[in-house]
């Protein structure tokens, strides 16, 4: 845990901190299968690191919201839990409803896992207009894979990007010897852009749908990399785009 996590610090520590900055962030993934070569945990993984870099830019609290997303494409595969949507969203509004209590004026979701963000935005909305306090969502995936796509960095499924980001955190969870042949198939690349297009979008209700064998792309990309970075940049990316939207909305709610 860093010096930030709420799980850290002693209660205190906590009052201070929300007095000195009535901001937190928590992160959210999942646990799901990523093929013979990637933790099940990669997604909150990944998202922890970022959410930890981008607290200490906002002077914010880290507050965990657990491992598990919504998830159910990898259901049956073995390392997969998911949440219903319902029980995701409930765990949600009762954390974030405790941090309300406490003076939180302002909760930045830092999401690593796309299943995740219906119901993101769905208690994000419902909380803000309920109780005035500000939500962000920081989409730290599609950030990185901005970031990385120059260098030839896919966001695929136990692909090149998340394979960094498990470097990043662990490099002995990452097994790449045990990746194979790397799989970069034309229909994985266009099944994977039509769920993800931000205009008109088809959905997914399997992995296998993308790939049989439940990933697909490049984990050898980010073998030789330097790693150390990948949180840091992917969360000064961040940082600016979050600044405004809380700026813009303390504007709002100056105006109402």
């Amino acid at each position: 845990m860093s010096r930030r996590d709420i799980g850290s610090l002693t209660s205190p520590e906590v009052a201070a901190a929300i007095a000195r900055t009535p901001l937190a962030v928590i992160p959210a993934g999942s646990i799901e299968q990523h093929g013979p070569h990637l933790p099940c945990a990669t997604d909150i993984l990944a998202a922890d690191l970022v959410a930890a870099e981008l607290a200490e830019r906002l002077d914010a609290l880290v507050v965990p919201l657990g491992p598990y997303g919504v998830t159910p494409l990898h259901r049956g595969r073995p390392g997969t839990i998911s949440l219903r949507r319902a029980t995701f969203e409930a765990l949600l509004r009762d954390v974030a409803e405790e941090l309300i209590g406490m003076g939180v004026r302002a909760i930045v979701l830092v999401n690593w896992h796309e299943g995740n963000t219906a119901a993101l935005e769905a208690a994000s909305v419902d909380l803000q207009a309920r109780h005035g306090t500000t939500f962000v969502v920081a989409q730290a995936c599609y950030v990185a894979q901005r970031l990385y796509a120059p260098e030839g960095g896919e966001l695929t499924h136990g692909g090149s990007i998340e394979t960094l980001a498990v470097l990043a955190a662990d490099p002995s969870l990452a097994k790449l010897d045990a990746v194979g042949a790397v799989r970069r198939s034309e229909h994985g690349h266009a099944v994977d852009a039509m769920r993800r297009s931000r205009e008109v979008y088809g959905f997914v209700s399997d992995v296998a749908e993308i790939d049989p064998a439940g990933w697909y792309g490049d984990p050898g990309w980010a073998a030789g990399r330097d790693a150390s970075t990948f949180a840091r940049d992917v969360a000064e990316a961040l940082a600016g785009p979050v600044r405004q939207v809380l700026e813009i909305r303390q504007r709002v709610t100056e105006k109402g």
